[in-house]
């Protein structure tokens, strides 16, 4: 149990660290520097320990894992804000293409380095080798990018679910006011119907007759 609880651990610090990652504030910024400027002070055998334990567990593919996550859910953000047309589409390429390429996977894995120093001791850290460095360890850092991946689809089924419920909800509640309220990519479809609506108007098919 206790190893099940530290591999949860790393696995969602991991993840968090790598989606929070392309937005840090100069707070976060500075904790950032301070973290690589900690791995400096790491007691050399300790660190060597925790670099072998993060090579165990895949901690850059993870780190990648949640780039390209967040880079998913900023697509999805930016397209329902955009006009549904190819330049909207290569509006969003690109900006995805410019994230990817401007997240500094190595950096952030390694400020890990600092980051498991400080939540793990020296004991711990060659308990979760031990245990990595089995047949089970070595099958849960296998699955858990595919288990996170397959939580987040269902969380995201669920979360749009339960938006659109409480949206139907609370515009009946308040007619006067949330009749032209939107979510997410709901305003994309609705400002492409509106486009299409006014294209309509304004087709000669329609244009009044001399």
């Amino acid at each position: 149990m206790k190893a099940a609880l530290a591999l949860l651990a790393i696995y969602i610090g991991t993840f968090l660290v790598a989606i929070q990652g392309a937005s840090q504030n100069p707070v976060e910024a500075a904790q950032g520097a301070a973290q690589t400027a900690a791995v400096k002070a790491i007691d050399p055998v300790k660190e060597a320990d925790i670099r072998a334990l993060m090579e165990l567990i895949g901690a850059r593919d993870l780190v990648e894992d949640g780039v390209t996550s967040s880079s998913e859910q900023y697509r999805e953000k930016l397209l329902a804000t955009v006009p549904n047309s190819e330049q909207g589409q290569a509006f969003v390429n690109a900006f995805v293409a410019s994230y990817e390429k401007k997240f500094d996977a190595d950096e952030v894995t390694e400020q890990m380095v600092g980051v498991y120093n400080k939540h793990y001791s020296e004991d711990e850290i060659k308990g979760l080798l031990q245990f990595y460095g089995s047949p089970l360890g070595q099958k849960v850092a296998a699955e858990m990018p595919k288990i996170s991946r397959e939580i987040q689809a269902v969380s995201r089924t669920a979360s749009a679910k339960a938006a659109k419920e409480s949206l139907q909800e609370v515009k009946e509640l308040h007619p006067e006011v949330g009749q032209a309220a939107r979510l997410g990519i709901g305003q994309r479809r609705g400002q492409q119907r509106g486009a299409d609506t006014a294209t309509a108007q304004a087709s000669p098919a329609d244009a009044p007759k001399p």
